[in-house]
């Protein structure tokens, strides 16, 4: 199936399937002379992989092969400089089970893009879900932590679990973000992950799963970022992050809980020393950066493939009885924190050269 392309001026084009050969992007618009640490890109696939009982036991290598964009010699430190061509890559499926979706090609799993790809194709892979399955975002994840290095050290992305399987985390404000690399669950807040961890584990047993919420800050972005009508920036921020599977909304600043406030409670207005404190905006205002930090939240449904029986509907229009085997994450929100951020990086990084295009004096 073709690959789909994100992006205007920054832009990546992901292809491949669960279990083809391998998936893999390219991403144009890197400026050339920029000394790119490909070390910094295997660190941020490291943190996609499955762990403790929420994972997957699919395990792959997730080892990375640059096929053009890199000048062929590395620095000192190991650091290899863009050409201003497009930097192509791929990444090699090598643990793949086929045969666990055999008992599938007559059935439509609930909660899957199955009968909508066979709708909109008349054809489908359905050896994991072909490209509509995650595996497709392990291209992101690559592309998004070149996104960073272009963006510098100024701008930080980061995220967090804030809510899963009904269990809340405190408030993001308190979080001590080094907590983050000890929980199994991607929450930095030590008791939610516990417990968080505890009823995963207790919902896989069970033949269950999980969902929950993701929560996103955006450091250091200067105002004047997004363009004021149709590309404002948390249009495209909801744009790249609602194409993330398993995404069902997303919110900016206070989001849905802001439309009960008044204005006067609403409105981010400075203290009488000038300077604005309160953010409920989420750092966006009429579409364009306004200096403060960018938070946003991201649900992720309950994960669709799970090992309980379920109705499901067949390609003959009856209703059929289906258990699904195979290799599934019961939450997918730890191993979706570095595409939220990879996406969002993106997104950044096109909006900066979109900005050094248009510059005022």
């Amino acid at each position: 199936m073709a690959g789909n392309t994100f992006g205007s001026v920054f832009r990546l084009t992901t292809w491949g399937e669960s279990h083809g050969p391998a998936v893999g992007g390219v991403l144009d618009g890197m400026p050339a002379g920029l000394l790119l640490d490909l070390a910094a890109v295997d660190a941020a696939l490291a943190r996609r992989k499955p762990r403790g009982a929420a994972g997957t036991p699919r395990r792959e290598a997730d080892r990375v092969e640059w096929l053009s964009g890199l000048h062929p010699d590395a620095d000192a430190q190991g650091r290899r400089r863009s050409l201003g061509t497009p930097i192509a890559f791929l990444i090699r499926n090598e643990n793949t089970n086929p045969g666990d979706y055999a008992a599938l090609a007559e059935v439509y799993r609930p909660g899957h893009a199955d009968a909508t790809y066979q709708a909109k194709y008349g054809v489908r892979d359905l050896r994991g879900g072909g490209r509509s399955s995650a595996r497709e975002t392990v291209a992101r994840v690559v592309a998004g932590a070149l996104a960073q290095q272009l963006l510098g050290p100024e701008v930080r992305v980061r995220s967090g679990v804030a809510r899963a399987a009904g269990i809340s985390a405190s408030d993001p404000m308190s979080w001590d973000w080094s907590q983050l690399e000890h929980s199994a669950v991607g929450c930095p807040d030590p008791v939610a992950s516990a417990a968080i961890e505890a009823e995963v584990a207790r919902r896989r047993d069970a033949g269950d799963s999980a969902g929950g919420v993701v929560y996103l800050e955006l450091l250091g972005v200067p105002a004047g970022w997004g363009e004021p009508v149709f590309d404002k920036l948390h249009a495209l921020l909801g744009h790249a992050l609602l194409s993330i599977n398993a995404v069902k909304g997303v919110e900016f600043g206070d989001g849905f809980a802001g439309a009960d406030l008044s204005g006067s409670q609403h409105n981010d207005a400075p203290d009488e020393d000038g300077v604005v404190r309160q953010n409920r905006e989420g750092g966006i205002t009429g579409g364009i950066s306004n200096g403060r930090v960018i938070t946003a939240r991201i649900a992720f449904k309950p994960v669709s493939s799970i090992a309980q029986e379920q109705r499901a509907l067949g390609s003959d229009g009856a209703v059929h009885s289906l258990q699904i085997s195979g290799r599934h994450d019961a939450l997918v929100l730890p191993r979706a924190l570095p595409i939220v951020e990879a996406m969002a990086a993106l997104v950044l990084a096109d909006a900066m050269l979109q900005q050094r295009i248009q510059q005022h004096p």
